[in-house]
């Protein structure tokens, strides 16, 4: 299962499973990098505003060097920060990142939040600018036109916000990342998305800081204990198996080659974890709570 790919609504295959890299210290995830792509991954995911992206690169160009891998091999995903959102900052967020990588291109390039923040301040400020979505999704566009970005997307955004680009875009996303693990199924935005050709990433796809843990949750024990898996293993083929791209993160060895093996679950199973009502999102900065970037928790 791990073999999977997902086909975005450009033609390009994306695997269904990748290394996520958000809070990986700088000093581990080259290794890491490295790691998963010798195990058999073929999909990193990155950030510019993750702060690791040079050594996300070094990790990449060594393993192609070591092991043979070709670069066409390797899906790489990065996103937009906030503070390159006016029109003529979207092209240099995207060189910063191809510098730090030392790629040519990116095979996703997403607009990390629907969120414009002040392009003279710090990377994590409070000012916001007024600049509407669709005039920096615009840039997006001919940064895929460009080929510089194979694919473009967008992440964290919930269903209004994404029908405004689907509605003024020439070029529709094809891809939204977003917060997902059987605590916030967000059942009606992955659906949303699928309807209208936008593949799906679940970020924080084990549920990162959740109270309790998700990996605690009594129906997740019992189905990995039936099938002989780790509650991890659970959770990460929960959603591969409704289409929805997984990026776990990790440094640890043990912990990239546990959550590379996936596998199929029974609907039995797919249903009781679509069963589990409690509800937590992990991932809502203090700052940006009072645009509503989330009105709801994403369920029917």
């Amino acid at each position: 299962m791990n073999q999977r790919s997902l086909t975005l609504n450009t033609g390009k295959k994306m695997p269904i499973i990748g290394l996520g890299t958000f809070l990986s210290e700088p000093e581990k995830v080259a290794s890491a990098v490295k790691t998963a792509l010798k195990l058999g991954y073929r999909h990193i995911d990155g950030a510019w505003c993750y702060g690791n992206e040079k050594e996300v690169g070094q990790g990449i160009n060594e393993a192609m060097k070591e092991e043979g891998i070709k670069r066409e091999d390797i899906f790489v995903t990065s996103k937009l920060w906030n503070t390159f959102h006016r029109p003529e900052l979207v092209a240099k967020g995207l060189e910063s990142t191809l510098n730090d990588l030392q790629l040519d291109y990116v095979d996703l390039y997403l607009m990390h939040w629907p969120v414009s923040q002040d392009a003279d301040g710090p990377k994590f400020g409070d000012k916001f600018e007024d600049i509407p979505l669709i005039d920096t999704w615009r840039e997006m566009e001919k940064l895929y036109k460009a080929g510089k970005a194979k694919a473009i997307g967008v992440s964290n955004f919930d269903i209004p916000r994404l029908q405004e680009i689907l509605d003024k875009a020439e070029i529709k996303p094809a891809m939204n990342q977003i917060e997902l693990h059987p605590f916030l199924p967000q059942h009606k935005v992955v659906k949303f998305c699928q309807d209208h050709g936008v593949q799906v990433t679940a970020y924080s796809p084990l549920g990162q800081k959740t109270e309790p843990k998700v990996s605690d949750d009594p129906i997740i024990k019992e189905i990995a204990a039936k099938h002989n898996m780790t509650p991890t293993q659970v959770i990460l083929s929960w959603n591969a198996q409704r289409n929805v791209i997984v990026i776990p993160k990790s440094v640890t060895p043990s912990r990239i080659e546990e959550n590379f093996h996936i596998a199929e679950l029974n609907q039995e199973d797919i249903e009781k974890i679509n069963g589990i009502t409690y509800r937590y999102r992990c991932v809502y900065p203090p700052r940006f709570k009072v645009l509503n970037i989330f009105n709801d928790l994403g369920d029917f």
